[in-house]
Formats: structure tokens, C-alpha cells, sequence
């Protein structure tokens, strides 16, 4: 593949927080249907503006209270999607895979072999979180890259506001996790943490950028100060969050470790300039 771009982009604030709608139309969808079994087309459908529905997504099979999370969530992207459309106007959804296989394609990479049976989102609470392990991060590392790089005040005030939502949505997710990181995910000879170590990893090897993803469970090499094994924030030896580019960004939502090679949650490739630009040309 040749070195990756792992440096700064060049595009205008309104590209690149156009870019953020692949991460928000995607942590939307999924929200929505995990949690209530609809999507944006039955909650704000002109949000969409005419793009596809996605494909494969249903309600989840989630206990009370973790239902009640992710249907607050689902509903904290819908407001997000209307804060973007509204400063700066929308794109169309792009296509998005959400079906189990999709997922399953992801988790079979992460762990290094083919789980049986398949690896499916919307089996029950366990599943569905580990799912969400694998979204919203990427959307926080996005947001945290994009900031210095903005030059209007009016574009920093609107992603530092979305940051600070999808940096708590994140921090939930997490702890969840971390509360069942010695359980083995059944039918799986695996723990919930062992799984988040190899998302982690494989998101890092998809990003070709170095490593800016852990576990929530990790040697104490890595944890705060080198002192603790627990991971709840994932952030740097000065526990800062890390950044991620887009071009990052689209080789991970696309599972192919090449902006240039959609796949993944995205078939046909994500949506607005930026990520249309490594896209060919029609």
C-alpha cells in the first residue's frame, strides 16, 4: 500500500465538519434501530436527504436499562445531525451496511479467525455493546483531530459541543464494558475484554497511523501514569485523548486499511467532499 497519509489534510471548515456525518449518520442508525427497531427515516427522515436506508439493521436484544442508554443516545445523534444540517447545511446518507455479516466481517478481523456462529450485534446486551465499542470512538478521535485544524469560531464552538457529548457517549460505553471485562461473550471462548483489545488493535492496524486505541483492560505500561490496568478513557501517556484524520477515519468505517477502498459499513464509499475526493471519479 506504500506509506499512508498520516499528516493534515487540506479542506475547508465546512468539509470537514460535512466529513462527520459518516460517524453520525452511522452512530444514528444503529442507535436507533438497536434501540427501538427504526430508523432516521421514522424519527427525521429529511435528515437523510434522500439517501438510502441502510441495510440490515434491527432492534437489539438489550437488557432494560442499557435500552434505555442507547435509545438516549439514539436520540443525541438525531440532535446532532439537526445541529450540523442546520449551521451548515446536510449531504444525502450515504449507503450503510449494518446487517450482522457486516459486523461479523469486522469481528472475524479483529480476532483472526472465523467465530462460529458469526458475530451478531443484535443477539443480546453483551454483543450490542461490543458493537458500540467498535463506532463511537471513532467519531471522538475524528472530532478531537478536526478542532485545531477549523479555522472559523463559529465551526470550533459547534464540534467542541458535539465532542463533549460523543466523549461521554464513549465513556459509557466503556464503562459498561469494563463492568463485564472478565465475562467470556457467549458462545465465544473470549472475554469482553479480550475483545476490545483486538477491535482496538485492528482499528490501529486499519489506521496505519500508529496507536491510538486500547482496550479496557490493559498492561500497566500503557494505563494511566503506568500505574493501572483499567482502561475506561482510552488516551495517551499524558492522558490525552488521541486524533484521527479523515483519511484515519475511512480506512477504519471502511475495514480495508485504504481510504481509497470502501467496504465495510460503507459499500459504496462515505459522503461529502472529503471522503468523495479519494473516491474514482464518475
Amino acid at each position: 500500500l506504500g506509506n499512508p497519509n498520516c499528516g493534515p489534510i487540506v479542506a475547508d471548515d465546512i468539509d470537514r465538519i460535512q466529513f462527520a456525518f459518516n460517524l453520525e449518520f452511522l452512530e444514528a442508525e444503529f442507535f436507533l434501530y438497536g434501540a427501538l427497531g427504526k430508523g432516521l427515516d421514522a424519527i427525521a427522515p429529511t435528515f437523510a436527504a434522500g439517501g438510502p436506508p441502510p441495510v440490515g439493521a434491527k432492534k437489539a436484544n438489550l437488557e432494560p436499562v442499557v435500552g434505555k442508554i442507547i435509545e438516549e443516545f439514539a436520540y443525541q445523534e438525531v440532535g446532532h445531525l439537526r445541529a450540523i444540517i442546520t449551521s451548515i447545511g446536510g449531504i444525502p446518507r450515504s449507503k450503510l451496511d449494518l446487517s450482522p455479516q457486516s459486523f461479523a466481517n469486522l469481528f472475524d478481523k479483529a480476532v483472526g479467525f472465523k467465530l462460529n456462529p458469526p458475530f451478531d450485534p443484535y443477539y443480546d446486551t453483551v454483543h450490542y455493546l461490543l458493537a458500540c465499542y467498535a463506532i463511537p470512538y471513532v467519531g471522538l478521535v475524528g472530532y478531537v483531530g478536526t478542532i485545531p485544524s477549523l479555522t472559523n469560531e463559529t465551526s470550533r464552538s459547534l464540534v467542541a459541543s458535539l465532542l463533549g457529548v460523543e466523549a461521554g457517549q464513549d465513556a459509557v460505553i466503556r464503562t459498561l464494558l469494563y463492568e463485564r471485562a472478565d465475562q467470556k461473550v457467549l458462545p465465544y471462548n473470549l472475554t469482553v475484554s479480550t475483545f476490545t483489545n483486538r477491535i482496538s488493535w485492528l482499528r490501529n492496524k486499519l489506521g496505519r497511523c500508529g496507536n491510538k486505541d486500547e482496550g479496557v483492560k490493559i498492561p500497566f505500561f500503557f494505563g494511566a501514569e503506568n500505574r493501572t490496568h483499567s482502561n475506561v478513557l482510552s488516551a495517551d501517556s499524558n492522558s490525552r485523548s488521541y486524533a484521527r484524520t479523515p483519511p484515519e477515519i475511512l480506512r477504519i468505517i471502511y475495514g480495508s486499511g485504504n481510504e481509497y477502498k470502501p467496504g465495510g459499513f460503507y459499500p459504496n464509499g462515505g459522503g461529502g467532499k472529503i471522503a468523495q475526493s479519494f473516491l474514482p471519479k464518475h
